[in-house]
């Protein structure tokens, strides 16, 4: 803890940013670019890296400009009027909807790998669910305990995961290419490296130190980047795209990256590694989920959370994911999509060149954070309206 003080926070920052982004969506990253190949997946990688670091500078400037302790729905407020707040808590809702439907779709696939459970697949995604309740429900005190021991899951598994299947990788896989293919894969990689929803509470955690800041959101969504490229060669250069078992057939299914790894791996310890890996990094992820959606229930409600209240919001909370996830237990990688290519899209890459638009009108001598002027603005916020146009091409196509 010196350490990160010492720094200005500047480390714990990086932590928190690098912690948020990595999650559910990297499960899903190898199989939804599979056909695009390994070199167009990574140049793609990199634009939604660079995109939601310049559109997390643009939630930075507005929150600057904001009351201590602002949320981003009041930040849509303060600037766009009510229908910005509206369509902020609308769009929000949606975004916790939809991976909380992945989470509990993916989260049962991996329960069922990993132990051996028999019966459908909806019935693995209610086990799992039925087990993070409990956590969810007991609040923050259980949950901070616990959160250290999934955090160092996610990173001992990874590590040894990509250690043990190095051996294994045929660079004759990594050498495809469909470039036609790549950008299809945009609005999922949107959900992985979304971030902003931390950007006011790490304004006010490094006491609006801009330099700081914008160093911590600088490395902490590079590491991401750096994680998710490592991952995607290691898994496409051991698994084939095509094929009854490749990638883009899991795809097909609703099935994440490390579902068709037992049908190409001799070894089944890799197998297990990636399965306990997929386990630690859905739960680690699932759980804060849980609890965000949880309070933005009770805050959208007015609901206290105590007594009866709080097993209703639980209900709310888990229910009607589980339920939809149930129903169609393929939607994984739909969820994660729809998250990525209509929430995401709105929420942090139209509403904050919007909101920085508006808050320079108001306030012309405040500091700015991306520089260019109103073309950037205008640039950032066509290419939101262009990823939404991807997530119609993703669900036709």
């Amino acid at each position: 803890m010196r350490l990160i003080y010492s720094k200005n926070h500047l480390l714990g920052g990086t932590l928190l940013v690098a912690g948020t982004t990595i999650g559910v969506g990297m499960l899903a990253l190898p199989v939804a670019t599979a056909e695009g190949g390994l070199l167009p997946s990574l140049v793609i990688y990199f634009f939604c890296w660079l995109f939601m670091l310049l559109t997390g500078f643009l939630l930075v400037e507005t929150s600057l400009a904001m009351p201590v302790d602002t949320s981003f729905i009041s930040m849509a407020d303060h600037t766009l009027g009510r229908p910005g707040r509206y369509l902020a808590w609308v769009v929000y809702l949606f975004l916790f909807l939809t991976v909380m439907v992945a989470h509990s779709s993916g989260g049962g696939d991996v329960f069922k790998e990993l132990l051996f459970l028999p019966g459908p697949r909806p019935f693995s995604m209610l086990i799992y669910t039925i087990c993070v309740l409990p956590v969810v429900y007991l609040g923050t005190r259980i949950v901070d305990r616990l959160n250290l021991f999934l955090i160092s899951g996610v990173a001992i598994c990874y590590v040894a995961f990509v250690i043990t299947a190095l051996p294994f990788i045929q660079s004759t896989l990594l050498q495809a290419h469909h470039w036609q293919q790549a950008p299809l894969a945009i609005p999922i990689l949107f959900t992985a490296f979304t971030y902003q929803v931390i950007i006011p509470t790490l304004v006010q955690y490094m006491h609006r130190d801009v330099p700081r800041i914008q160093r911590a959101i600088l490395w902490g969504s590079f590491i991401p980047f750096l994680v998710y490229s490592l991952w995607q060669v290691v898994i496409l250069g051991v698994v084939p795209a095509e094929g009854a078992h490749g990638l883009v057939q899991a795809a097909r299914q609703g099935y994440n990256a490390i579902f068709p790894l037992k049908y190409h791996l001799q070894n089944s310890w890799v197998v297990e590694i990636g399965q306990y890996f997929a386990f630690f990094a859905m739960t680690t992820s699932f759980i804060p989920l849980a609890l965000s959606f949880f309070d933005f229930l009770a805050d959208g409600l007015h609901w206290s959370k105590k007594g009866k209240n709080r097993i209703a919001l639980c209900a709310l909370t888990f229910g009607l994911p589980l339920m939809i996830a149930m129903s169609k237990p393929d939607l994984f990688l739909t969820a994660l999509s729809y998250a990525g290519g209509v929430s995401c899209a709105l929420l942090f890459g139209l509403l904050p060149p919007l909101m920085v638009w508006v808050k320079r009108k108001q306030y012309p001598e405040a500091r700015r954070i991306v520089g260019g002027g109103s073309g950037v603005l205008i640039v950032i916020g066509i290419l939101a309206i262009l990823i939404l146009g991807l997530e119609v091409l993703y669900q036709i196509g």
